[in-house]
């Protein structure tokens, strides 16, 4: 069959983000989603998988099968083994991950063994990886080299309908994270941390298709700067803006400690105090995008009654259309941004800020995204009562 797609990226735990991501980045022409968890990208997309924050993985697409049944699927694999799994010298470490497929570890196990059979019985010597689940967790990929020379993943990724047969070519360093995360020397718990995959996600939607050009971001509420180190290894040039001076001197902290780290990264950086409601940013004209987490109001552990709920609520909206108002008037026309901005989970639904009915008001207008729903654009966790709403503006 006609691979009509080159690479497939599996998404992330909330699957819509994602695919956003790729949608800004590549255009909805270049994309497609495929099932609930992955997304397909055509010959035009040159993927830059490090600065991805939305998807797990990335796989060259070996086949497409015009079936969902997974003993079909097996039988498939099974006899074109050759075409599939490469010939070396030495030991070949292989495993098996499937995504949106109807099938169970055990299933998964048997058709890794199966494998195995038909690999050795060729005369190559292979090693298999053992299966806990359906899919390999990102560590057992990294450290069992399956993205090297030596190694192979195999997905298995359906759609209800078809299947997509492909091959890991890179993974999330998790342990790249983790540091960028944990091991920054500024830290406060009270604050809250933007997660360095968000922050990606963030960035790029912000980008949009301008993601290849000489960017300037800025980060209105910088905080401990998680944005602007992002940012700063996307080679972007960075300005971020805080209320607080102690954020700022967080920020400029850890912004020293990423140098050590990435000595690589970008240069250009400009840190000061500013309330983001009434500050005028310097050269606003030469800011591309605007990126980051707003101020998201009280930490909230339950929800609370509707009266204090609905201080909060006045008090933020005021604060985010005095923001867009101030900004809006410095920025030039075109200019894109990517906010993450408080909604609270309430006892049915989302609650979102009001400032969202008046964004054509105050000079902007909402992108809508061609395969996700501006309404599905939520970061959250089960048990959270604050989630993160990414909100995506044109300057008008």
């Amino acid at each position: 069959m006609t691979v009509m797609y080159k690479t497939v990226a599996i998404l992330g735990r909330q699957p819509a983000l994602g695919i956003a991501e790729l949608e800004s980045l590549y255009g909805a022409n270049a994309i497609r989603p495929f099932g609930q968890t992955a997304c397909l990208l055509d010959e035009s997309v040159d993927i830059d998988f490090s600065r991805l924050g939305g998807s797990t993985r990335v796989g060259q697409i070996i086949a497409e099968i015009e079936a969902s049944n997974w003993h079909t699927v097996e039988k498939h694999i099974l006899e074109n083994i050759e075409d599939i799994f490469p010939v070396i010298d030495g030991k070949l470490s292989f495993g098996v991950s499937s995504f949106g497929c109807k099938t169970n570890k055990q299933k998964v196990a048997k058709t890794a063994l199966l494998i195995k059979k038909a690999i050795k019985s060729s005369g190559q010597s292979v090693r298999m990886v053992p299966h806990k689940g359906i899919e390999l967790n990102s560590a057992t990929v990294l450290y069992n080299k399956l993205t090297k020379d030596q190694g192979f993943e195999l997905l298995i990724i359906g759609d209800g309908k078809k299947t997509v047969i492909a091959q890991t070519i890179d993974i999330q360093d998790i342990d790249a994270y983790a540091a960028r995360d944990r091991d920054r020397p500024m830290r406060d718990a009270k604050v809250g941390m933007l997660p360095p995959k968000l922050a990606q996600i963030i960035i790029n939607i912000g980008a949009g298709p301008r993601y290849n050009e000489e960017l300037r971001v800025l980060d209105p509420f910088c905080g401990t700067g998680v944005a602007l180190q992002e940012a700063m290894l996307m080679d972007y040039d960075i300005y971020g803006t805080d209320l607080e001076p102690r954020m700022i001197e967080y920020s400029i902290g850890n912004l020293n400690w990423l140098d050590q780290k990435y000595p690589d990264a970008r240069d250009y950086r400009r840190i000061e105090v500013g309330d983001a409601a009434t500050f005028t940013w310097n050269e606003p004209e030469k800011i591309t995008t605007v990126a980051g987490e707003t101020y998201l109001g009280q930490p909230l552990t339950t929800l609370p009654n509707s009266e204090h709920l609905s201080k909060i609520m006045q008090e933020v909206n005021a604060l985010h259309h005095k923001f867009l108002k101030n900004i809006g008037e410095q920025i030039r026309p075109g200019t894109r941004l990517c906010l993450a901005i408080p909604t609270w989970r309430g006892k049915r639904e989302f609650l979102h800020l009001s400032v969202l009915d008046y964004l054509s008001d105050l000079g902007y207008t909402r992108i809508e995204f061609e395969h996700v729903s501006t309404e599905d654009l939520i970061y959250h966790r089960d048990g959270q009562v604050v989630g993160r709403e990414l909100l995506v503006l044109i300057k008008n």
